[in-house]
């Protein structure tokens, strides 16, 4: 990735993604909503089964009433499968949706998210916000947190205030800053003095925390100790050319709030080697070099159930520590072919970011120019010991948050989320588990738990309204929906759960939002039809 420049913020100038990659530009920023009714003086949602988020079953029949954005009222109004006495149900609103039959959930907190990246433009224009935010919203996210503000952070200010103000449509943007001090191409920390200047300039700039890929251990510890002093939570890609000198579980102890991914996490559990087993002809600027041996890492570290093993899940959850695995955007590393031909590619992924996602020289995550059946074997036995890590350490009460990373390795936003539910499930959380991890465990993580993440009196209304009960499935959930036999006609059908995206009282049709998303699709791909994948 040559043809770089660095950007002195220690100078005062804006802290953007701390490089500028010549001839690429941010995403097309969100200027007007196009979609979405609201939010109204009053909104009732008549008869609502209601999963709260909270980790509690399906209760109702529940009348929500949201007044200005907020829940106002959570009345249960009778009783299963019997008639609802009119006299018990609240008022009329000024809107209404009927929801007997449906199930309601809070919105998806998708806690490591992109709005696009810089990097898409390697292979065409970058694909516009309104893309990205739409494909959130059609999938139930009304929180990401933003990890990097790639676009700029000056960018991403100016959009997630649009977004609270309700002037695009959008979920609520909690941003993360770049922090530059390991890749020598975009160094500008080189002390930690400089390392405690910058947290503080980048608060006064307006951002809500930082985003890591590590650091030096002097400039890393300094960092997140200014990080806590100025109240900004963090979160860590312990890259592997600094995860020998700080891991996840040394940032850990330094007051790191989140680990994302897996890196670092296995080289904490090591017990009888220091640095991980690489290959002599490893070269991490090579992107299969990178991708493939990484997916040996946790078979080289202390074995589940080993003292090693459950000391540092201990250790861990002694100082509250958060994972966000991002299961999902590895997902292709056990299944290539699965994850090429989903479903959703055809209608709901733009032109740019297939063509980006091909094998490339250059292109972050587009390694497949030598990917192999070992490499997949070798990843699927890295998840089984990478899930049962996660599940354990749920199980011992830590926190476990969903992520998606999307805009790479064949997962598009939105996709990407509920990709990350399901593999949740698979590592062994019970659908109730997997739908609090994604609602009130997030918002915990964001700082965000006395205003969302659960369905309670007093917080916004981000709400989702599904036709179907999501718990049965989560793959209703996705934009396609699943595939499902009529026995009436003996023909297959798509059934689709989501009906209702509702971010602080805006209503948004999710049918609407996805025929938006194909129209710009569809217009991306003009004039080059022959390289678009098959739609469903």
């Amino acid at each position: 990735m040559a043809n770089t420049k660095s950007v002195d913020v220690l100078a005062g100038e804006e802290p953007r993604l701390m490089f500028e990659p010549k001839g690429m530009h941010p995403a097309v920023p969100a200027a007007t909503r196009t979609s979405g009714v609201g939010p109204f003086k009053r909104l009732v949602l008549r008869g609502a089964t209601v999963i709260d988020g909270t980790g509690a079953p399906p209760s109702g029949p529940v009348d929500i009433v949201v007044e200005n954005g907020r829940i106002t009222e959570l009345k249960n109004v009778g009783t299963p499968l019997k008639a609802i006495n009119p006299a018990n149900r609240p008022a009329a609103g000024d809107h209404e949706i009927d929801c007997h039959g449906k199930f309601v959930t809070p919105g998806l907190i998708d806690c490591h998210a992109h709005v696009g990246t810089p990097w898409h433009a390697m292979s065409g224009e970058v694909p516009t916000a309104d893309y990205v935010y739409k494909l959130w919203l059609a999938h139930g996210v009304t929180t990401v947190r933003e990890m990097g503000s790639m676009n700029g952070l000056n960018y991403m200010l100016q959009q997630r205030d649009a977004a609270e103000a309700n002037e695009i449509a959008a979920p609520r943007m909690i941003l993360h800053a770049y922090f530059p001090a390991v890749n020598e191409r975009i160094k500008t920390i080189f002390t930690p003095e400089q390392a405690r200047d910058w947290v503080r300039r980048v608060k006064e700039r307006g951002a809500d925390g930082i985003k890591f890929f590590g650091a030096p251990p002097t400039i890393m510890q300094a960092a997140l100790d200014e990080a806590g002093k100025q109240g900004l939570r963090s979160g860590c890609h312990h890259a592997q050319m600094a995860v020998t000198r700080v891991n996840a579980l040394n940032s850990a102890k330094w007051g790191l709030t989140s680990s994302e991914h897996y890196y670092g996490i296995p080289e904490a559990l090591f017990e009888n080697r220091t640095v991980q087993n690489f290959p002599t002809d490893y070269n991490y600027g090579d992107e299969y070099f990178r991708f493939s041996v990484s997916g040996q890492m946790f078979m080289q570290a202390a074995q589940p159930g080993s003292r090693k093993w459950n000391d540092v899940l201990e250790q861990f959850l002694e100082v509250g520590h958060t994972f966000v695995p991002t299961f999902n955007i590895y997902d292709a590393n056990r299944d290539l072919m699965r994850a090429r031909r989903a479903d959703w590619h055809g209608d709901y992924t733009v032109k740019t970011i297939w063509k980006y996602f091909q094998p490339q020289r250059g292109g972050h995550g587009a390694y497949w120019y030598r990917w192999s059946t070992t490499n997949e074997v070798e990843w699927k036995q890295n998840y089984q010991l990478w899930m049962q890590f996660v599940n354990e350490y749920k199980n011992l009460g830590g926190r476990v948050c969903t992520g998606s990373d999307s805009g790479f390795i064949y997962q598009i936003y939105g996709f990407g989320l509920i990709r990350e539910l399901e593999l949740l499930q698979e590592a062994g959380f019970h659908p109730l588990e997997v739908l609090r991890a994604a609602t009130s465990l997030g918002a915990e993580l964001l700082g965000l738990e006395d205003d969302t993440g659960s369905i309670d009196v007093g917080k916004r209304a981000d709400l989702l309204v599904h036709d179907l009960n999501p718990l049965e499935d989560f793959k209703l959930m996705y934009g396609t929906g699943a595939i499902r036999l009529n026995d009436e006609t003996s023909k297959a059908e798509w059934k689709r759960s989501l009906r209702f995206t509702i971010r602080a009282g805006v209503v948004y049709d999710t049918e609407q939002l996805l025929a938006e998303v194909r129209d710009i699709v569809n217009q991306s791909w003009v004039g080059s039809e022959d390289d678009r994948p098959p739609t469903r």
